[in-house]
C-alpha cells in the first residue's frame, strides 16, 4: 500500500483484498486451520500468524502505523507480554513507566521475576530518569503515553534518543492514542502495541492486540508468539478489519467530543481537576501537540467536588463500563477496574485516587453528553 495516502484512504483500503473469486469488495472470513504444506511459501496456520485473515488485518495497521510489518493477537495484553519476553532473556532487566495501565504493571511484577528478569519503574515526568535506571543488562525500555487513567505525556522522542544511545529497544503502548492520534514509529520507537479491544475494534464487541515494528523485530517477536499461542481466530480478524475501515471517522470524532468536554468540565465549578493533554493546562500539552498530530484522543479523566460513584450513578446516556473506544460514552473508577490489581500505595504514587472518573467519549453529538453530565453533576 502506497504509504503516502491519507489514514482515511488507508483506512479502507490497506490491507484488504477483497474477495478474488467473486469479485466482492469485502475480504472473505477464511476459517480453515488446515492448510495444504506444500502449496509454495510458507505454511498456513492460525497459530503462526499467516492467514489470510491475520494478514488482512497486520497490514491494514501496519500501514496506519508506519510500520514495516503487523501481529495481530487475542488480546492487548496477549501482543504486550509476548513482545517483551521476545526482547528479553533470564538475567536482563527493562525500565517502564511507572503510571501503567493496571494491567501491564500487575503483568510485569507477577511475571518478569518468574522468568529471572528485572525491572525498575520510573517517574516519566522527568525522562532523565530512564537513563538514570539504566544497566549494562537493560534491554527495553516501555513507555505509554498518553497513560492510562491520568493522561500523562511522555517525551517519545527523548526516550528514544536515550534508548539509542545505550542500544535498547523501545516499546510503546499506543492503546489510547491509537493509530489515528500518534504514529510512534515516526518519531523512532522500536514496537508499537496496541489493546485492539479499544480503538480498533470500536464497538465494544471484540478482545484483541497488535504488535507493530520492523521486518526484523517482528520476526524474534513472531517466533515466540507461535509458541505462546496467542493467535486471534478468523471471525474476529474480520471484524477487526471491517471495524479499522471506520477508525479514522470514529477517532476523529470522539477527539473532537472529548475537547469539547474537557472544555466544559475544566470551567466547572463542581470539577476538581481534568485530565486532558488538548487542554492547555495540561502539563504535557506541548510535547502532547508535537507528537500527538491527528489529536488529543477521546479519553479524559477528572475528579468530581462530591461523591465520584453517586455521579457515576446519575449519568442516564453514559453507561458505566469497564472497558474504552467504543462508539458508545463508558465511564468507570479506575481504582475499581483497570488498577485494582495495583496496591493502594501503587494507586496513590501515579494519581489514582478513590474519586477518580475515567470518561470514554464516544461518538454521541457532544451536547448531549454534557448535557447527562451537567444533570448529574447538579444532582451532587
Amino acid at each position: 500500500m502506497n504509504t503516502s495516502k491519507s489514514k482515511l484512504t488507508q483506512s479502507v483500503h490497506a490491507g484488504s483484498p477483497g474477495d478474488s473469486l467473486y469479485k466482492g469488495t469485502v475480504t472473505p472470513i477464511f476459517p480453515s486451520s488446515a492448510y495444504d504444506y506444500e502449496v509454495e511459501g510458507s505454511t498456513m496456520y492460525p497459530r503462526y500468524f499467516n492467514t489470510p485473515n491475520h494478514q488482512a488485518v497486520a497490514e491494514k495497521l501496519a500501514a496506519l502505523e508506519g510500520a514495516e510489518e503487523g501481529l495481530v493477537f487475542s488480546s492487548g495484553m496477549a501482543a504486550i507480554l509476548t513482545a517483551i519476553f521476545a526482547m528479553m532473556r533470564n538475567g536482563d532487566h527493562a525500565v517502564f513507566q511507572g503510571d501503567l495501565y493496571g494491567g501491564t504493571h500487575a503483568a510485569v511484577a507477577h511475571e518478569l521475576p518468574r522468568y529471572g528478569m528485572d525491572y525498575t519503574m520510573v517517574d516519566a515526568s522527568d525522562t532523565a530518569n530512564f537513563e538514570k535506571a539504566i544497566r549494562p543488562e537493560t534491554r527495553i525500555i516501555y513507555i505509554e503515553t498518553p497513560s492510562n487513567p491520568t493522561l500523562k505525556i511522555t517525551d517519545i522522542r527523548r526516550v528514544v534518543d536515550i534508548a539509542r544511545k545505550h542500544n535498547i529497544v523501545t516499546i510503546i503502548d499506543n492503546t489510547f492514542a491509537s493509530p489515528v492520534n500518534q504514529n510512534p514509529i515516526g518519531l523512532g520507537i522500536d514496537i508499537v502495541a496496541h489493546s485492539g479491544t479499544k480503538y480498533i475494534g470500536g464497538h465494544s464487541d471484540l478482545s484483541c492486540g497488535a504488535i507493530l515494528t520492523s521486518h526484523k523485530l517482528a520476526e524474534a517477536i513472531r517466533y515466540g508468539a507461535i509458541h505462546f499461542g496467542g493467535s486471534l481466530d478468523a471471525h474476529t480478524c474480520w471484524l477487526v478489519e471491517r471495524s479499522l475501515k471506520t477508525l479514522v471517522l470514529r477517532v476523529r470524532q470522539q477527539n473532537n467530543n472529548a475537547m469539547a468536554i474537557a472544555e466544559y468540565l475544566s470551567k466547572h465549578p463542581r470539577v476538581s481537576t481534568v485530565y486532558y493533554p488538548g487542554l492547555p493546562s495540561h502539563p504535557g500539552h506541548d510535547i502532547a501537540r508535537q507528537q500527538m498530530t491527528g489529536g488529543f484522543g477521546g479519553m479524559l479523566s477528572f475528579e468530581v467536588k462530591g461523591d465520584a460513584h453517586a455521579f457515576m450513578d446519575k449519568l442516564q446516556l453514559i453507561k458505566r463500563a469497564i472497558s474504552l473506544g467504543g462508539v458508545e460514552s463508558t465511564i468507570t473508577s479506575p481504582a475499581k477496574t483497570s488498577h485494582v490489581k495495583m496496591t493502594a500505595e501503587d494507586r496513590a504514587r501515579i494519581g489514582v485516587t478513590d474519586n477518580l472518573i475515567r470518561l470514554s467519549v464516544g461518538i454521541e453529538e457532544a451536547a448531549d453528553l454534557i448535557a447527562d453530565i451537567e444533570q448529574s453533576l447538579l444532582s451532587l
